[in-house]
């Protein structure tokens, strides 16, 4: 009986810990949602809308000059025609944002 409770004690907790993990979206899937439209899949720019606005490529040296606070805060408070993305984004998703888009830098 002891044995039983403590199991169902121990699964509780870990239902509580592993749900902040289950809420937060991965910076892939953010990307997919509010980036690539205008930077693309290899974050080139090169999709229609990219072109249109004159989106930046990740590889470019404009963005690999910028720290990475310096990229966290165009994409908390937008640039030119990039939209602000400070309130639908936490800091830690705009982190793990930055650290995504840095791939493409490769």
């Amino acid at each position: 009986m002891s044995n039983t409770l403590s199991t169902r004690a121990i699964c509780v907790a870990m239902m509580f810990v592993s749900l902040p993990c289950l809420a937060q979206t991965s910076a892939a899937d953010n990307y997919k949602a509010k980036c690539q439209m205008c930077h693309g899949a290899t974050g080139l720019a090169d999709t229609p809308a990219g072109k249109s606005l004159k989106a930046h490529p990740f590889n470019s040296p404009d963005i690999a000059k910028l720290s990475d606070e310096e990229l966290a805060a165009v994409i908390r408070n937008g640039k030119n025609k990039m939209p602000a993305y400070k309130g639908k984004l936490t800091d830690a998703e705009i982190n793990d944002l930055v650290k995504f888009i840095r791939t493409f830098a490769h």
